[in-house]
């Protein structure tokens, strides 16, 4: 069976990585008492696999094309990302997605998941996660059913979607970071209630220091990929010289593609948005 060594620090074509990742969820469910410890996660290896390699392995799927071939780079350890992907084919050498950029991947979940994955553990169901109470003299968890009104769930799962940003938007991460979220539904979502979700994300978010943040439900059912504006600082800001317009990455991106013929010249160059002047980029 793969351990995690195989993947630490070791650079892998994104679609060998995918099916390493797959492989060994499939080897761990397969295993005694496989299920438990992958609903469980109470291993390193389960824990890893669920929720790093596997968010990792979805977004490679959506990602990678005919266009845009993919290597990742998966460290195991406390540094301040997860993964590293190198980029390479028409969408690299057109500029439109950088060669290289780190990857750091999080949850939106409800407080009471890992009480619901219990319950299911030991009593073999269990009901929505917001109908689970602690009984104050057995000191045990109850689970009754929970009745979603208009757009309660929309609404809880946007939240949930927006502070995981928020708390790893207070964070310091290598400059092109992609901010993965994996989302954990706490009931039957279709596709409009998830698009819904994502429109109010992006209403709410106004910045954030993320090159893009890819968001999916756990079951493989929805994504979504949200650029936004990022938020500026010192080390990406280029500044005009002819007239001190500081110009950030979304008018380098506007910019740069806007000239082809000089663009062929010479890719780091870009025209300064309020006095014409070319600015390099580099």
């Amino acid at each position: 069976m793969l351990l995690l060594k195989d993947f630490d620090n070791q650079l892998i074509n994104g679609l060998d990585f995918c099916k390493m990742a797959y492989t060994l969820f499939e080897s761990i469910r397969k295993s005694p008492n496989g299920i438990e410890m992958l609903r469980l996660r109470k291993g390193k290896l389960e824990k890893k696999l669920l929720e790093e390699l596997l968010p990792i392995a979805q977004y490679v799927q959506s990602k990678y094309n005919h266009g845009r071939q993919i290597k990742v780079r998966w460290k195991d350890g406390s540094q301040n990302y997860d993964a590293h992907i190198f980029s390479s084919g028409a969408v690299v050498e057109k500029h439109f997605m950088p060669k290289s950029n780190a990857i750091e991947v999080t949850t939106a979940v409800h407080e009471n998941d890992h009480i619901f994955r219990n319950l299911i553990n030991k009593r073999g169901y269990a009901f929505s996660v917001k109908g689970i109470r602690k009984v104050p003299k057995t000191q045990k968890y109850s689970s009754t059913p929970h009745v979603y009104t208009n757009d309660e769930a929309i609404k809880d799962l946007a939240l949930k979607i927006f502070s995981s940003i928020m708390a790893k938007n207070e964070k310091s991460y290598p400059r092109k970071t992609t901010l993965i979220i994996q989302c954990f539904l706490d009931t039957l979502f279709t596709e409009d209630e998830w698009d819904a979700t994502i429109l109010t994300v992006k209403n709410d978010l106004t910045k954030h220091k993320f090159y893009e943040i890819f968001i999916f439900d756990s079951n493989n059912h929805y994504s979504a990929t949200l650029y936004g504006k990022i938020m500026e600082s010192s080390r990406n800001k280029i500044k005009c010289q002819s007239c001190n317009q500081i110009l950030t990455p979304p008018e380098w991106f506007e910019q740069r593609n806007q000239d082809v013929k000089e663009k062929e010249k010479n890719p780091n160059i870009v025209l300064c948005p309020k006095c014409g002047r070319k600015v390099d980029i580099k």
